[in-house]
This record gives C-alpha cells, sequence and structure tokens, in this order.
C-alpha cells in the first residue's frame, strides 16, 4: 500500500540548502542480519506478552491497567485525572483496542478467545460521559480492525462461529456518538454520554463551545468504513461534514487551519497552526481518506495544506507552529512530540527528504532524553518532560524504513525496544515516564500502546512470510487499525457532495502529482539518507549546552544592576516604576517582570529600563550555564525494589551526585527537630542514616550543618508548602547562605510535598525504608548487583555509558534560537536568590532557566507558617498513582 499511494511533492524536486552538510565520504550503514531481525521480533513479541498478558491478568475488565500497583484504572473510583479519563468509558477500552494487534502477530488463538471475551462481556451503554474523538479512534476502530480480522480468518477457515457480532457493536457504538454531530456546523460536540446523548440535564455535557481540529477531522476513516460495512451512508455523511466546514473555514490567504474552533459560529479560538497536538490527525485523515475511499477530493485537500505546511511551518528539521493570519510569525519556540507522526505521513506523500532530516532530529533527542519529552524546544531541550509511552515515533521509524530500505531504521528500532525495556518495563506491564530526566515512572499505560506500538516494532523487524496476510491491503488509523482498501469499491455510499467554491476559489490541479516515485531514482546514492542525517544530528549536538545571549554592542549600563536587584527592596521597585518595568506576584511564590516603555517617567528613564531587562536576561542565561538538573530518589527497600523514583531538586553545596556512578544509599529517618535548625536529639538514630527534614524556619545550608554534625550520610528536605509537586512546580535548586558550605560533603536533596509524602507515607507503613539518591533513576539490576529478587522483575541490560544529558530546561518554559529577535515589551528573566528574602525561610532558586522571548520571572521565596507541619496525604498507593497536573493541563490545552 505505501508505494501504491506515495505522492511526490513539487518542493521535493526543488535543491534547497537545509544545513552546511559536512564530510565527503560517510560509510553506508551495515546490514542487519536475517538472525538479528528474527532475534528483534520475538523481543517484541515477549514484550507485548508482558503487556497484554499483566493487563488481562491484573487489570481486565477495567479500560486501562495500572502498572506499578498492579490493578485496573476504573473510572470514578481512583482520583479523577481530568481530561485525561475522558477517553475511559468502562467498556475494557484496552482489551478492544488490542484486537487487530493479536490478529497482526499471529496470535490467533488468543485474538479469537479476545473477540469472544468482547462480545460477552463488553457493554456500551453506560452512563458516562466521553470524548468523541478517543472513543472514535480507540473503540469503534478497534471494534472495526478486529471485525476486518475476523472476517479475514474466516475466510480462510477459521473463526467459522463469527456472524458480525464486533460489527454489530461497531454500529450500535456509532449511534450512539452520532448525537455530538447535532450542530449547525456539523462540526461534533468534544464529548457525549453513551447512554444519554448531548442534549438534557442527565447527559452532563453539551455545554461545551470549542473543540480542536483533530477531534472534529478524525473521523471520516472510521465513519466511512462502519457505512461501507453495514451499508448505512448517514455515519460518512456526517464524518464529510465536519471536512467539509474545516475545510471551509481554512484561512485563504495561508490555507493553514487553527488548533481550536467554535463548534456553533465556526470562529478560531486558537489560531496558531502546525502538525503537533491538536492538528496532527486531521492532515494525517485527508490523505488515508484519499488512499481508503478514492476520492480525489481529499487527495487535492490534503495538497493543499501540505505546500502551506513545507512554506510556513516546516523549517527542516524544525516543525514550528505559526499563526494561520500571520504564517511568518512563529506562534511558539518549542514542539510537541505528537509531530513525530508527520515523517510517516510525508512517506505516504512521497516527500522524503524532508520526513528524513525530521525523524533524525527526533532520534537525536530520543538517544538523549531515551524517550521523545512531551514537548522540547527549539535548541533540543526538555519543555514537558513526561513520556507516556507514545508510538508516533516508532510508527515513522517503520515507514522510512520501508520507503528506503535503509538497515538505519532498524538500528533506530533496536534503540526504542531497548529504551522500553531498561527504563519503562516494570513487573506488571510497561510505565509511562513521568520525568525522561530523572526516569520516575506514572502509574499509567494507555491502550495506544498495545494497540500501535508493537504493530510497528512487529512490522520493522517481520519479514514477509511473518505476516499471515498482506499488510499491503489495508490503510492504518491514526490509532494503528486496520481497515481493508477493499471499502473503495463498495457502494453502499452516495456520491460526495459538491461543494460550493467561494468566488475566485479554484484548485489548480498542475501542482498535484498523480505518479508513484521510485526512492531509488530519487536517491541513486545509497549514501543520501546518512548524508541527511549527519549534519541533523551535529546541530543537535551543537546546540547542548544552550550558548549565552549575546549582549548588544555600546548599551552602557542602567541605573540599577539586575545582578544587584532584589525583589522585596523598595528603591529597587521604586526605579522599577519610573523605568516602565511592572512587578506581578505570581500564585506560586514567582514575581513577573514585564516592561512597558510608555509608562516609564521619560525616554531616558524607559531606555534604562530596556537595558535592565536586556542585562535581566544575560544573568539568567549566564545561570541557566550553572544549573543543575533535577535528582532522583529511588526507593529500594521491599515491597519497591527501585520502582518508585521520586523527582527531586539538587542543592548548589555539598556532594555532586553527578560525580558518582553508584549514588548514596542508606535508610531514612526523620530527624528531631523536624526543622533541622538546631542540634539534633536522635543524632544517635540519624548517624549512618538519610535524615528527613522539614523545608523552613532556617537556611538550607544550616540544617545540613547540623545533620551532618549527627554523622547522617544524606539529607532530604520535604516542602512544608500543603500540595506542592514537581509535577506543577518548577522545580528549586537549594542555594547556600553566604557563609562557606565547603565543609558539607554529602548530598542534600529537595522533594516537595507530594513526593515527600510518599516517602513518609512509605515510612509509616513499612518503619524501615531505603533508598538511593542518585543523579537518575538506576536499572533494578544495577542496584541489587544481580541479586535474585522477589517478584517477576525484569532481567535487562547493564546500562552502558550514557550520553550527556542537557535536559536542563523547565517544563513551563520555552527557549527561542539565537537568531530570533527580541522582544523587549515581552522580555523578563529569572534571578538567582543566593538568600532568602523573607526572614525565617531559606533561599531557593529555580532548577531550571526561562527563554528570552517570554515574559521572565524573578523567584522570589513565598512566605509560609513557620510551624508548618507535613500534612498526611491520601494512601500511598493513591497518591503514588495520582497522575501529573501539568500533563493533565497540557492534555487539556492541547488534545
Amino acid at each position: 500500500m505505501w508505494g501504491l499511494w506515495m505522492l511526490p511533492s513539487a518542493t521535493m524536486l526543488h535543491t534547497f540548502l537545509l544545513l552546511l552538510l559536512i564530510g565527503t565520504f560517510i560509510r553506508l550503514s551495515e546490514p542487519m542480519t536475517k538472525e538479528e531481525k528474527n532475534k528483534l521480533r520475538n523481543q517484541v513479541l515477549e514484550m507485548f506478552d508482558h503487556a497484554y498478558h499483566n493487563y488481562m491478568d491484573h487489570a481486565y475488565p477495567a479500560d486501562e491497567l495500572m502498572p506499578l500497583t498492579c490493578r485496573g484504572r476504573v473510572r470514578g473510583l481512583e482520583p479523577s485525572r481530568g481530561d485525561i479519563d475522558d477517553a475511559l468509558g468502562k467498556f475494557s477500552l484496552t482489551l478492544i483496542d488490542t484486537l487487530d494487534t493479536l490478529a497482526l502477530l499471529n496470535k490467533t488463538e488468543e485474538f479469537e478467545e479476545a473477540v469472544r471475551r468482547v462480545v460477552t462481556d463488553v457493554r456500551l451503554d453506560n452512563d458516562i460521559v466521553v470524548s468523541v474523538f478517543e472513543t472514535n479512534i480507540r473503540v469503534l476502530g478497534g471494534l472495526l480492525g478486529g471485525h476486518s480480522m475476523a472476517v479475514m480468518l474466516k475466510d480462510s477457515g477459521q473463526m467459522l462461529w463469527y456472524h458480525d457480532e464486533l460489527l454489530h457493536m461497531a454500529r450500535d457504538l456509532g449511534l450512539r456518538l452520532l448525537p455530538a454531530f447535532n450542530t449547525s456546523s456539523g462540526l461534533p460536540y468534544p464529548r457525549v454520554n453513551l447512554r444519554h446523548g448531548v442534549r438534557g440535564p442527565e447527559t452532563r455535557t453539551g455545554t461545551e463551545t470549542d473543540t480542536c481540529t483533530a477531534c472534529a477531522g478524525t473521523i471520516i476513516l472510521e465513519f466511512a468504513a462502519l457505512s461501507r460495512f453495514t451499508g448505512d451512508p448517514t455515519f460518512e455523511a456526517h464524518a464529510r461534514r465536519a471536512l467539509d466546514f474545516l475545510w471551509e473555514k481554512r484561512q485563504r490567504n495561508s490555507n493553514l487551519v487553527g488548533t481550536t474552533i467554535n463548534i456553533h459560529s465556526g470562529e478560531w479560538v486558537r489560531r496558531d497552526s502546525g502538525v503537533g497536538a491538536g492538528i496532527d490527525s486531521y492532515y494525517e485523515y485527508l490523505m488515508k481518506a484519499y488512499i481508503l475511499l478514492g476520492d480525489d477530493q481529499f487527495l487535492q485537500r490534503f495538497n493543499t495544506h501540505y505546500a502551506s505546511i513545507m512554506k510556513y511551518i516546516s523549517q527542516p528539521p524544525l516543525l514550528l507552529d505559526v499563526h494561520i493570519h500571520k504564517p511568518l510569525l512563529p506562534a511558539r519556540t518549542w514542539m510537541d512530540s505528537l509531530l513525530a507522526f508527520f515523517p510517516g505521513l510525508q512517506v505516504l506523500k512521497g516527500d522524503i527528504r524532508p520526513a528524513i532530516e525530521t525523524h533524525e532530529m527526533l532520534y537525536q533527542i530520543t538517544k538523549k532524553h531515551n524517550f521523545l519529552p512531551e514537548a522540547f524546544t527549539t535548541d533540543f531541550r526538555v519543555h514537558w518532560a513526561q513520556h507516556p509511552l507514545r508510538p508516533e515515533f516508532a510508527e515513522s521509524t517503520y515507514f522510512l524504513y520501508q520507503a528506503t530500505k535503509d538497515p538505519y531504521y532498524l538500528e533506530v528500532g533496536r534503540t526504542i525496544l531497548e529504551n522500553l525495556n531498561r527504563f519503562a518495563r516494570v513487573p506488571c506491564g510497561f510505565a509511562a515516564m513521568k520525568d525522561v530526566r530523572t526516569g520516575s515512572h506514572e502509574d499509567r499505560m494507555d491502550s495506544f500502546f498495545l494497540a500501535e506500538m508493537f504493530k510497528y516494532l512487529f512490522l520493522l523487524f517481520a519479514e514477509e512470510e511473518d505476516l499471515s496476510f498482506n499488510v499491503e491491503d489495508y490503510v492504518f488509523t491514526t490509532e494503528a487499525h486496520l481497515l481493508p482498501l477493499s471499502l473503495s469499491t463498495t457502494s453502499n455510499s452516495p456520491p460526495p457532495p459538491v461543494i460550493n467554491k467561494m468566488a475566485g476559489e479554484e484548485l489548480d490541479d498542475a501542482n498535484f502529482e498523480w505518479t508513484c516515485p521510485n526512492t531509488r531514482l530519487l536517491f541513486p546514492d545509497p549514501a543520501f539518507p546518512r548524508n541527511l542525517r549527519e549534519p541533523i544530528r551535529s546541530t543537535v549536538d551543537k546546540s547542548c549546552p544552550r550558548p549565552a545571549a549575546i549582549r548588544e554592542p555600546g548599551m552602557g549600563h542602567p541605573p540599577l544592576r539586575a545582578q544587584d536587584f532584589m525583589a522585596n527592596n523598595p528603591e529597587h521597585l521604586e526605579l522599577l516604576r519610573r523605568m516602565g518595568v511592572s512587578l506581578i506576584h505570581l500564585k506560586d511564590g514567582r514575581v513577573q517582570l514585564v516592561q512597558h516603555a510608555t509608562q516609564a517617567v521619560s525616554a531616558i528613564a524607559a531606555e534604562d529600563g530596556m537595558r535592565f531587562m536586556q542585562e535581566m536576561m544575560e544573568l539568567s542565561s549566564q545561570q541557566q550555564k550553572e544549573q543543575l538538573p533535577p535528582r532522583a530518589v529511588q526507593i529500594v527497600s521491599q515491597p519497591f525494589f527501585g520502582r518508585v523514583v521520586l523527582t527531586a531538586g539538587p542543592a548548589q553545596f555539598g556532594f555532586d551526585l553527578s560525580k558518582s556512578s553508584s549514588g548514596v544509599r542508606g535508610f531514612v529517618t526523620v530527624a528531631e527537630p523536624y526543622n533541622g535548625c538546631s542540634e539534633l536529639s536522635n543524632g544517635e538514630i540519624v548517624a549512618g542514616r538519610i535524615a528527613l527534614l522539614q523545608r523552613g524556619q532556617c537556611m538550607f545550608a544550616e540544617k545540613a550543618r547540623h545533620i551532618q554534625k549527627a554523622g547522617a550520610i544524606g539529607g532530604i528536605v520535604i516542602d512544608d508548602n500543603e500540595g506542592s509537586s514537581s509535577d506543577t512546580v518548577p522545580l528549586f535548586q537549594m542555594a547556600g547562605d553566604g557563609r562557606n558550605t565547603e565543609e558539607v560533603i554529602f548530598p542534600l536533596l529537595f522533594l516537595f510535598h507530594k513526593e515527600g509524602n510518599i516517602l513518609l507515607e512509605a515510612l509509616k507503613e513499612y518503619r524501615e525504608v531505603e533508598v538511593l539518591l542518585s543523579d537518575k533513576a538506576r536499572d533494578r539490576d544495577a542496584i541489587f548487583k544481580g541479586k535474585a529478587l522477589p517478584g517477576t522483575l525484569l532481567d535487562g541490560s547493564t546500562d552502558g555509558a550514557e550520553e550527556e544529558d542537557c535536559s536542563t530546561e523547565e517544563k513551563d518554559h520555552s527557549s527561542p534560537t539565537s537568531s530570533e529577535p527580541l522582544d523587549q515589551s515581552k522580555v523578563t528573566t529569572q534571578e538567582q536568590v543566593a538568600e532568602d528574602s523573607v526572614v525565617g525561610k531559606e533561599s531557593v532558586q529555580p532548577a531550571e532557566g526561562l527563554d528570552s522571548n517570554v515574559p521572565v520571572d524573578v523567584w522570589e521565596e513565598p512566605a509560609g507558617d513557620e510551624d508548618s507541619n507535613s500534612q498526611s496525604g491520601d494512601s500511598l498507593m493513591a497518591d503514588w498513582q495520582e497522575d501529573l497536573e501539568a500533563f493533565k493541563q497540557m492534555e487539556k490545552d492541547e488534545l
């Protein structure tokens, strides 16, 4: 299928300079032997079995597996994760999503058993509000993909008992989704109640006004397949109407679409446009709708959009969001991981060169962080540190291998496998990464991990004889479900309606190519893909660490120097006011600096304000080079055995854990007094252990001196600000107290309240709790040095030499490229606090820096009650499994 439908882009024929190519002779990738491929294919099968069987053993019939606590995630019984939970509908989501994966992996008996379970056990009339988008691609798509596989097996003489039961369920579900499309525009509501629909108080939905472009534009494959399987044209008609409306609402000058649209008025709510979260699968479904349905109109629309993407959004190897009305103006300076699907889509288009370039950039970022962070900046630093085991990078890797047959992409697949096994595998499945920098986990294994990841990895390493059917007879949906291309000849749907074009609008067919390119003719030199990749690799490497900002010459010095500024100094605040610089206090304790030249008392004062802000930027950039990455507190005693990793902030003094290959390991105990601000009364207990301390009432360095005097081998300071978490608040670096701190020779780490409570609850329940303090989470093999562990633990390979970690960008910050102009009206920065500005509190500074293109925050310590005690939270396991607030916000904003 991929060779049949690859269509070349006109831009592909143009020569353009991407980066300075270096080197004149590059050795070709060594071919992988058939034995090696077979070994990796078998490894994929073993990993799938590990994930699938743990879901069936510990979670089914729940929607998803919680791999850390070895139980099922049932909506309403677990703490709410917000919009993320809208994918859960009490319909055994993971099992349905995995049906055609079982068939593709030749697990015929398990597939047949799974179909029987779905038909017998799953109910679709639940009184529950679900996401229309997620339910369509995961559940409806899963039922249709399962039906396609069951029909294929029945035609081969197996599953003769099957009589379209999955198709009947798919039609039932389709009818339950249809009420969401009852809008004046035809765009669906984002949510629907499976039992009650949309309207009415019992539905608990129907009040939404906005939806994302991908949410409304990723319906056509599943709904059209349902129509053509059943002969009912209603579903395809509704999906086409939604796509038609989005096409009509595109920005006519740029031919781009925004991220969020009002479902009633059609007005764009968010006018930023890219190929990642919020838009991604809209473009994918235009191309694949043409492949599946054979309707030229979809290809014409896709080509129109694609030309604009390559003109405005593509800056190889980057793909940067722009404003639809001002497409030459970047909308942000970071990218999200969902755009990793785009090189695979470019392969289907036939535009191989930019696919190779963007994929290589993503691979280099993956190698630096083991996984692709949820978002990363233009200089390839971590912007959002989570990784929920997304499959898009593996998807593009498979497509590029199919297009080029370059064994390099087999090695990329090997890297994906090794990283999953080394860092994500846990006894009860595979756990999402909470922070790719520290290796900490979330109690989460999404259904798409089984639906997509193992399909693409299996196909990457499989030989033709390993497949029981020809995958080129099918198209993959965005959830990797298999729909047969034979549906294009089914005449159960009416001809597509003719869209009334606006005056003057005409599609130029001359811009569209209708022939299939031969990649050997396009790239006669077999070293060509490698020559494309090499400068990308060099560019990513050179971007770490980020270069300091360049100061403009001849600027002079403002009356107030940035390095002298203190946010609690009244004289400094008055000087800021005269220079037109406003100071805003934020809820999380930060203060934000924003400069408005028109509010300065004079033109000279305004110029001084501009200089002050530029100097503050330089100070932040310099401090950023000195920032330390997050550290890890890993609970290694039973029953945890290294499976719980807490993200911790470092100190600017004491032992540097990055210089130790083994870290510091010991049992924890609570210091008395808990604040550690005076000589310890339980020094004999603290001796030889890691002391737990509460933040507040004295400086960090003073606490360290007291517990070191008592004989402690390390210290962990726990935040006294109830509810604080590394998920939602930037990490702190604990600064000194102005005195010599060289005498502190052990490591001191900082945990926010949520992470600290996990440790305290563990100590309360198990009394003896041993932890490992290190620069990042260690493999359990390395921790226990080959000793046998209770339970089924991974026999993973030992860690090799790690590449330099450049992940020092905090998740709430972005970073522009050095060539971008600086908007001084918006620029602000962070100030390192050497000593605390609030009496009775120790000083802190953020663990990361800010970029120079967004309002800059100066960190100031928030005041708090001195006698605040650590409040007991929920049970350990409930607190442990609670998902990231920051990630929930990301899902809400972006998806």
